[in-house]
């Protein structure tokens, strides 16, 4: 899971690792919100209309989902299959509520958040972003807001990565995705057919003594 305000780079940065990282696959969400230019439907998000979207809330197919900026977003249950049965590493890029969601019903996934080298820097990136386009009066005020609540929540992530140099990023997030994977709770059935190789075994399935 990565999560980040507004303006930290996290879609550039995303998209940098998945083209680059073995192994990783991208969960897309459904949205309520209208695509942006040069967004398709099934590549960025699934776009969906607000009763779509609340009718697989009711039948559970979400295993989590928030409202930001207006919009409603949501994690689905398929998604995160599709990918464990295709062998991929699954990512997820969600807001700091669906965080607290997918922590309750997965507890072993692994959470990052991504942090710009400053507020400063942060209001420049919005301010950039919004120039010459028509986004609504008050929007980078209020994405600015938005980013002062969630960067409160920092303690709750496993690591923190600065968007700070691209390269160190990068390296960064790497080497969090190579940890994760060297886990106890994701290596265990594999080590229990190791440790079948050995001749013997304790009742939790390692060698004892």
């Amino acid at each position: 899971m990565i999560s980040a305000p507004s303006g930290a780079g996290k879609t550039t940065f995303v998209k940098r690792l998945l083209r680059s990282l073995p192994g990783l696959s991208f969960s897309v969400s459904h949205t309520t919100r209208a695509p942006r230019p040069g967004e398709k439907n099934g590549r960025e998000y699934y776009f969906v209309s607000h009763a779509l979207f609340e009718r697989m809330l009711k039948r559970g197919e979400f295993v989590e989902w928030a409202e930001v900026h207006g919009s409603l977003y949501g994690t689905s249950w398929e998604s995160l299959r599709q990918a464990q049965e295709a062998g991929q590493d699954t990512l997820l890029d969600i807001d700091v509520q669906g965080h607290r969601q997918v922590r309750r019903r997965i507890p072993e996934a692994v959470s990052i958040f991504l942090l710009p080298p400053s507020f400063a820097e942060l209001e420049r990136r919005l301010r950039h972003r919004q120039s010459g386009a028509a986004a609504p009066e008050g929007e980078t005020e209020r994405r600015l807001a938005d980013a002062r609540r969630e960067i409160r929540h920092w303690r709750e992530y496993d690591f923190l990565i600065v968007n700070d140099k691209m390269r160190a990023a990068d390296r960064a997030f790497r080497a969090v995705v190579t940890a994760a994977r060297s886990r106890r709770v994701i290596q265990q059935e594999r080590a229990r057919e190791i440790i079948k190789t050995f001749g013997g075994k304790t009742k939790n399935g390692f060698v004892s003594g």
